[in-house]
């Protein structure tokens, strides 16, 4: 089955997500997010009570409204890069919970070469599926080699998602099986599964200069942010920012390897290619996972 041929073969539009009504407040928030909403004010906007807002959200997140509101300012983000010099240096802070640690040592990555990256796929057979995760619904895409390819929508948008990834390969081969990737689903999104002794294999296919990126992508912490020109800088092309900018659009793993956590160099988050709002929901759910209960309440 080709790009052009493939379909949908399975509904798994989710029921009851929560994802949806987070997205919603999500969105509020990051509009108006100078003005401090009240939770009362973030429950009215999503058709809610403030209680049940605040259970649900803490549910999915790890974190209050006004906890993740306080993660994703631009304050904040400034803060991130702050704390990263040097920003891509292994050191972790001091008191830094496992899970931060743990994503990190948990992907264990290899790389095509540019001349298999030429190919555009051919020879490769790529295994995708549809699953429900934290951010919307994820396409995951995987070969013998390990994981290719993860990208996000929302519920009735899997078709262009799929159109987008499969572009990056056209002369692969894709079939549709959720046997073989809902085992990598299962880790990805679950932090009690990110267990060093049995990485999640990763394999990237693209340029050079790509792949430069993408490695050095694997290397920030999480709960830290990275600016595109100390990326640049880092892979050894200072001038370079632009062109590292379009190599982290073109990511083809996100959350895996984490473009979310590049940020312009005033600690704006910028765009992302699955969407802002999920770039904000991703590094807000992050922050749940490294501070836990110490903020989940406030």
């Amino acid at each position: 089955m080709n790009a052009q041929t493939a379909i949908l073969q399975h509904d798994i539009t989710p029921d009851g997500s929560d994802y949806e009504v987070v997205r919603r407040c999500i969105e509020k928030i990051s509009l108006d997010y100078r003005d401090q909403p009240s939770l009362e004010v973030l429950a009215e906007a999503v058709g809610d009570t403030p209680t049940g807002l605040q259970k649900l959200f803490t549910r999915w997140a790890g974190l209050s409204p006004k906890a993740f509101l306080q993660a994703v300012t631009l304050d904040h983000a400034r803060r991130l890069l702050d704390q990263g010099a040097p920003l891509l240096d292994a050191a972790y802070e001091v008191g830094m919970s496992g899970p931060g640690r743990l994503h990190d040592l948990f992907v264990t990555h290899e790389a095509m070469s540019p001349g298999d990256y030429k190919t555009r796929g051919a020879g490769l057979t790529m295994r995708y599926g549809y699953h429900i995760s934290p951010f919307g619904v994820a396409l995951v895409m995987v070969t013998e080699r390990g994981l290719a390819g993860l990208a996000f929508c929302d519920p009735g948008r899997e078709r262009e998602a799929f159109a987008d990834m499969s572009a990056r390969w056209p002369n692969a081969t894709y079939v549709e099986d959720m046997g073989a990737t809902s085992p990598y689903a299962g880790r990805i999104f679950d932090p009690a599964k990110w267990r060093a002794e049995e990485p999640l294999r990763v394999v990237m296919i693209g340029t050079d200069f790509q792949l430069r990126v993408w490695q050095a992508l694997l290397r920030i912490p999480m709960g830290r942010a990275v600016s595109y020109s100390s990326i640049a800088r880092e892979i050894g092309a200072p001038k370079a920012s632009r062109a590292v900018g379009a190599a982290i659009g073109a990511n083809p793993m996100s959350f895996v390897v984490p473009c979310h956590r590049a940020v312009g160099k005033s600690g704006a988050l910028t765009g992302y290619h699955w969407g802002l709002t999920r770039k904000r929901a991703i590094l807000g759910w992050e922050a749940g996972q490294i501070t836990g209960p110490n903020l989940a309440a406030h």
